[in-house]
């Protein structure tokens, strides 16, 4: 599918570009000071200083909304890395100068306000001889629009001076396709969100602007573990005989493999307290608002020649469930698989009389928690193992119906997949780049192209047939342990995400 591999290139290489702002101190010098009242000169620049000085070219240029919104976003980014020589403290004297601002109800007539007569103070004039004048900020795998990227390339080119006004400069933004350097050093402050508007009302209002938020590198992976609410111990359930469904055919498995296991409990006698958890209903009857088992499909996706086949199932309880060692389930589990001849337990998956051709199937599935040594795509740890970035193997559906157009449509599809994050209790992915097509060699698309034969949609259930699909590459700030399972079709089947 040569367009499919087009986009996944295409997405692949956007998420692996890198935002960069170089700054060069024309006179070798860079006159900064880490407070105030600090004898200490502030190198490398700080980006709360930078964001400072960026803001004040935005406003000597006329205070353009449109390049507001640019500063905006930026100070919404993480922190840069940063990359800068060596420097040399230059010394220099205790300097009294007279205050720039006399008090307000002496402004006007009164002889201190003439410098010549005015109160002076003390100043420290701190200066940095950098080996190299050259110093660059890296914000990786963050990839602003074309738009976006000009707004503050032209603010950066009006950017005189940073620290000092005697620290004259040179400054551009431009994007990278490289790795990272790997002596990036994270700042020591950083700015926020909201920092841009706080910066223009202290002007407003004739205040010096406050430093920005101290900032701590982050902790080891093991520090900060984030997992989702589903389990990464996992029931595997191996094809073994049958004529395998179609992965599109993913949900309809979920809902057979689920009858069976409801069945099982009837056939023991436990019809009346089948758990909230298997059945995803309530005591009443009604959909549960609870997390419970997802039942996912696990295809030949993600190698060379992939080309999506199915290979089994695998039951994803809750993490905190301890579903898989209940006695209740593993009695049902042994009455539905039995031992086969060869002495291993096989589970017979059929549909119910009377289902339509196209969906009707039957097929042997042998469970197991350990994964055959022989079929690597059957190993939970290709979805569970911690990694920042993700791609959608199944299509994720979404919560809610789309309303809008254009690009705005792109965006309101991007926020129902950071919403999605949260229902299974991940942190905000920091990016995501959503598409009909998957980042998964293998993969079919959300939507097959127009004129395909119906066979080549997914099929949904009743209650989300009229909800829309997509694909999606997710980017979290920090190591995820998956598994990551989104949407509203997280319980059979839909929004399956594997590390890249």
């Amino acid at each position: 599918m040569p367009f499919q591999e087009r986009a996944v290139r295409r997405i692949k290489r956007e998420l692996k570009m890198t935002l960069v702002l170089e700054i060069e101190y024309l006179m070798g010098v860079c006159f900064a000071a880490v407070s105030p009242d600090s004898p200490k000169p502030d190198w490398p620049p700080q980006p709360d200083r930078v964001f400072s000085a960026l803001t004040a070219a935005w406003a000597a240029r006329g205070e353009d909304p449109k390049e507001a919104e640019a500063l905006r976003w930026l100070e919404k980014l993480p922190p840069p890395g940063i990359i800068a020589s060596e420097s040399k403290n230059r010394s220099a004297p205790t300097v009294f100068v007279p205050a720039n601002d006399a008090s307000f109800k002496v402004k006007k007539h009164a002889n201190h306000v003439l410098p010549a007569t005015r109160n002076r103070n003390e100043r420290f004039f701190p200066a940095a001889l950098p080996a190299n004048p050259v110093v660059r900020y890296y914000w990786p795998e963050i990839l602003p629009t074309e738009n976006t990227l000009a707004m503050l390339n032209g603010i950066a080119q009006d950017t005189a001076y940073v620290g000092h006004s005697s620290s004259l400069t040179r400054c551009r933004f431009f994007l990278v396709d490289c790795s990272i350097p790997k002596d990036m050093k994270s700042p020591n402050r950083r700015v926020y969100p909201g920092r841009f508007d706080e910066l223009v009302q202290r002007f407003q209002n004739e205040l010096r602007p406050n430093p920005g938020d101290l900032f701590q590198s982050s902790p080891s992976p093991e520090e900060c573990r984030v997992t989702s609410l589903f389990d990464s111990r996992w029931l595997i359930l191996e094809h073994v005989d049958g004529q395998m469904p179609d992965i599109r055919a993913c949900a309809i498995l979920a809902k057979a493999l689920r009858d069976t296991l409801l069945s099982g409990y009837r056939r023991i006698g436990l019809g009346q307290s089948i758990p909230e958890l298997i059945s995803g209903h309530d005591a009443s009857g009604r959909p549960t608002r609870l997390h419970h088992l997802a039942i996912i499909p696990l295809p030949f996706v993600g190698f060379p020649y992939a080309d999506g086949t199915l290979l089994g199932l695998a039951l994803t309880p809750p993490r905190t469930s301890a579903l898989l060692d209940d006695e209740n389930f593993l009695i049902v589990l042994r009455s539905l698989a039995p031992f086969d001849s060869s002495f291993r337990r096989i589970l017979t998956l059929v549909t119910k009389i009377g289902t339509p051709s196209d969906r009707a199937f039957s097929i042997s599935l042998s469970p197991s928690f350990e994964p055959p040594s022989s079929k690597r795509s059957l190993d939970p740890l290709l979805y569970t193992r911690p990694a920042k970035l993700f791609g959608t193997v199944t299509p994720i559906v979404l919560d809610r119906h789309l309303k809008k157009k254009g690009e705005d449509r792109i965006d309101e599809i991007n926020e129902q997949v950071v919403r999605a994050c949260d229902d299974i209790g991940l942190p905000a992915p920091v990016e995501v780049v959503s598409h009909n097509y998957s980042a998964i060699r293998g993969t079919p698309p959300a939507y097959p192209p127009k004129g395909s034969p119906t066979w080549l949609r997914w099929m949904l259930p009743a209650s989300l047939a009229s909800r829309s699909l997509t694909h999606a590459v997710i980017r979290f700030s920090q190591p995820i342990e998956g598994p990551v399972i989104l949407g509203a079709g997280r319980f059979v089947g839909f929004g399956l995400c594997r590390p890249i």
